[in-house]
């Protein structure tokens, strides 16, 4: 007697896809959704310093987004996140606290600094109760004892680690929700509108590819972005009177 179509399986058949990569997959989706609590999506990522300086306009909106990856986000978290993930696997916890401290160690202001331990730390904590494991266990046991600052991308990397999903998937999902949250916030400040926003968000995936490819030949001493007007922004963002985003 036979069941309905794909009962008892754990995939289709001739689907092409196996359990482990589905898995992967879907936790990918989970962490870099924009109903992830961990407050990723409360950050501009320089683009309001930038809009309140009259520094960007829609039309050159594009052009910064590729900037800020090839630049900014590529070198530094990125980076960052694939040393973090493979340190994560091998277990190496020196490495994993030393990646994360040169990581904050990158950030030239208060502002970067909070922003990125305030998004890793509730990242860390949600994933040690959604994903669990031996990884994010010790990671959070360095962050607890103030050995590693707890860096968003650090923490993506261990959390992502932890459940099985391959690097270059890792740091590509993670530069996914960037720029996702990149032209969210643009949407906010009204450099785009919704359409004009999922042309920006696919007009950077070469760029994306591009990041993902570089990140993932950089060693520890590569980590690190050069980016100083994105860094001047920032620090002129953290002295606004008015703000509607973290950084």
């Amino acid at each position: 007697m036979s069941g309905s179509p794909g009962a008892g399986t754990d995939a289709a058949p001739g689907s092409g896809a196996s359990t482990d990569g589905l898995d992967a997959l879907l936790v990918c989706l989970q962490l870099t959704d924009s109903a992830f609590p961990s407050g990723f999506y409360t950050l501009s990522h320089g683009l309001e310093g930038y809009a309140q300086a009259k520094a960007v306009t829609p039309d050159t909106l594009p052009a910064l987004l590729a900037d800020l990856l090839r630049h900014g986000v590529g070198p530094s978290d990125a980076t960052a996140l694939v040393l973090a993930h493979r340190a994560a696997d091998a277990g190496e916890w020196e490495l994993l606290a030393e990646t994360d401290r040169r990581l904050h160690a990158t950030r030239l202001n208060r502002e970067l600094r909070l922003a990125a331990t305030r998004t890793g730390r509730q990242l860390l904590d949600i994933a040690r109760e959604s994903i669990g494991g031996e990884a994010l266990e010790r990671y959070a046991a360095l962050v607890a004892a103030k050995r590693a600052p707890g860096c968003q991308a650090v923490a993506a990397g261990v959390a992502h680690a932890a459940a099985g999903v391959p690097v270059e998937q890792a740091v590509t999902s993670d530069l996914f929700a960037f720029c996702s949250s990149f032209v969210g916030a643009a949407l906010r400040l009204r450099l785009t509108d919704h359409r004009r926003a999922q042309v920006v968000l696919r007009g950077a995936a070469p760029v994306v590819r591009e990041t993902v490819a570089a990140a993932l030949v950089r060693e520890l001493a590569d980590l690190g972005g050069c980016v100083p007007v994105a860094d001047a922004m920032s620090g002129r963002h953290e002295r606004a009177e008015a703000r509607l985003f973290m950084s």
